[in-house]
């Protein structure tokens, strides 16, 4: 069985990041205003990115880390910019 963690555009710019064991339906319950309080306020959404695993608890927790991602971190996820991650995973400490 295949499960996705994905990444959405909502209309207002933001991010929203999901998994399901079913992207296409998943996908349509967001558009129709059923998949999450988030998106059903900003439609229309737009699919940008997903990852595909074998497990969905595998995909539950890559959802979780992605959602903690600062929004340059996610963009160059989106982007492939995989080099990028390490440094945007950097905490900046002020003393």
């Amino acid at each position: 069985m295949k499960a996705y963690t994905y990444i959405l555009k909502c209309s207002n710019g933001s991010y929203y990041v999901g998994s399901t064991k079913d992207l296409n339906r998943r996908i349509e319950e967001h558009q129709s205003g059923e998949g999450a309080k988030h998106t059903k306020k900003y439609l229309p959404v737009e699919l940008i990115y997903y990852e595909e695993y074998t497990r969905i608890d595998d995909a539950f927790y890559r959802e979780k880390q992605l959602q903690k991602w600062s929004r340059k971190k996610k963009e160059a996820l989106i982007n492939g910019n995989m080099k990028l991650l390490p440094d945007l995973a950097k905490k900046v400490f002020v003393s």
